[in-house]
């Protein structure tokens, strides 16, 4: 069977977003009970991220509209104020988006012609006569843990620790030499690799961030960057290698990547131990005692409802066919390829839109059989391709503080949580010094543990997930800023992206 094109054209809302930067280093933030517009905030959050909606876009301008998560939108007056709402008119509320060489973005009221300003507090649309106030840094508002892909080469950017370089060549992000870590740091970006390496200036892998690898980045709605080292060079493929490397003359817009969020895959096991694996193009059987790149499937999942579908490296989802059996040869929007998510003690129970329960025949074909689940019906279900979390919650990363020992839910970066696969959905939370995490009588964490403790993961959405901490309480994010295991059912704040 032919492979089909694996990446998804139509950008996601979350490629669209971004945090907005002044001249003074903090961001464009809508205050809802003022009504107001603020430029204040010294990190990205819910209320710094704006959805930039395009209704015409040239090489380098697009008019757009700002768009809060609230659904709200960036209005600007008669008088140059700024406001907080819906527009009344077609044009109200678009402006005049220009791209600047330097990455900064400019904003110009339609109407009134005046830029969109900051003063270092407030926000306003005053002057026509542009100048460096105007400008406007772009950060991305996606999880930092992304993937990069080239639209001309058709390909990811995979590192590779072996060689210490980066290569485009991965047709399908199911590796984890696919994720980087993007870090946000004095207006620059740092690309970290799977194995905490750092992309660099001269085309290699090295251990620590450093000037060295700092890169600009050119953002454009939709998900595109193109990465620089502000001297003039741009890092695109070259070579028939693809080597990812700093050249002065791009062409054909090599340097476009399309950044998107790390996708998940995991591996899914049988009671006899067994992998579901791909075999002879589309059947599927719980058949392999090790892993192969026929055994991973991209997790996609709704979390409103519990869908599931399950997308195998041939570009195919899992699907219910005749005579109940499974095959892997359905499309995207098929109804037959929508799974039900049931969970038990980390992991999987998978039913089909008829009712029935996946589960393993006697040959070890996979159908779609039982009418009532058991031990046969649930599945060991393991992340594939993260050797690590970054969790972030509502109010932010979780991560340390310099000025405490205990685990933070509101930071604007995040520290890199590894996992030890204990047993099927069961992991140990290794902090980045190699302690483990520990929990105290009160619910919070520290990153100081002797002994390793037992964390189970569940999946909630493609990439969202909860924790069942060792307490026997959901781990949580709280306004105050600290983390805490004390729900006793999923709530929001029990929802974190991964």
């Amino acid at each position: 069977m032919d492979e089909v094109e694996w990446m998804q054209r139509q950008p996601k809302p979350e490629d669209l977003r971004v945090g907005l930067i002044s001249w003074a280093g903090s961001y464009l933030t809508y205050e809802a009970y003022k009504n107001t517009v603020t430029a204040t905030a010294k990190g990205l959050g819910r209320r710094q991220t704006w959805e930039v909606l395009v209704s015409n876009e040239h090489d380098t301008q697009a008019v757009v509209r700002l768009r809060s998560l609230k659904g709200l939108y960036l209005l600007c007056e008669a008088d140059g104020t700024l406001c907080y709402g819906r527009p009344r008119t077609s044009h109200h509320g678009c402006f005049l988006l220009r791209f600047h060489r330097n990455g900064k973005w400019t904003l110009q009221c339609i109407i009134s012609s005046r830029y969109l300003e900051s003063d270092g507090e407030d926000v306003f649309c005053n002057s026509r006569v542009l100048s460096a106030y105007h400008m406007w840094t772009p950060r991305p508002a996606l999880h930092a843990h992304v993937v990069l892909y080239s639209p001309l080469n058709r390909c990811y950017a995979r590192a590779d620790p072996t060689t210490g370089r980066v290569w485009v060549d991965a047709p399908v992000p199911c590796l984890e030499e696919c994720g980087f870590l993007l870090h946000f740091q004095d207006g620059c970006y740092h690309l970290e690799t799977s194995t905490h390496s750092f992309l660099s200036h001269i085309d290699r892998l090295v251990s620590q961030p450093s000037t060295q690898t700092a890169f600009h980045m050119q953002v454009r709605p939709g998900g595109l960057v193109a990465l620089s080292d502000g001297e003039g060079g741009m890092l695109y493929a070259q070579g028939p290698r693809l080597l990812l490397a700093l050249g002065s003359n791009p062409h054909r817009g090599e340097e476009w990547f399309i950044l998107q969020h790390c996708p998940t895959w995991v591996s899914l096991r049988s009671k006899t131990r067994k992998f579901l694996s791909i075999v002879y193009d589309v059947e599927v059987y719980a058949a392999s005692e090790h892993i192969t790149p026929m055994s991973l499937f991209q997790f996609e999942s709704d979390n409103e409802n519990h869908n599931l579908q399950l997308r195998s490296a041939n570009g195919y989802y899992l699907a219910q066919r005749r005579h109940r059996t499974v095959m892997a040869n359905g499309h995207r929007l098929e109804c037959d390829t929508f799974f039900h998510m049931h969970w038990n003690c980390g992991k999987i129970m998978l039913q089909t839109a008829s009712g029935r329960f996946l589960s393993i025949a006697p040959d070890g074909l996979l159908m779609a059989n039982a009418t009532i689940p058991g031990p046969n019906e649930e599945f060991g279900i393991r992340l594939a391709n993260r050797p690590f979390l970054a969790l972030r919650g509502r109010y932010g990363y979780v991560g340390t503080s310099s000025e405490q020992d205990l685990m933070h839910c509101n930071m604007d970066q995040p520290d890199c949580i590894h996992l030890l696969p204990c047993r099927q959905g069961i992991y140990h939370f290794q902090a980045q010094g190699g302690s483990f995490w520990s929990i105290t009588s009160f619910g919070t964490f520290r990153p100081w543990g002797k002994f390793a403790l037992n964390f189970c993961i569940e999946l909630q959405g493609s990439n969202l997930l909860t924790v069942l901490a060792p307490n026997g309480f959901y781990m949580r994010s709280d306004r105050s800023g600290t983390l805490l295991a004390d729900s006793e059912d999923i709530t929001k704040e029990c929802i974190w992206e991964f």
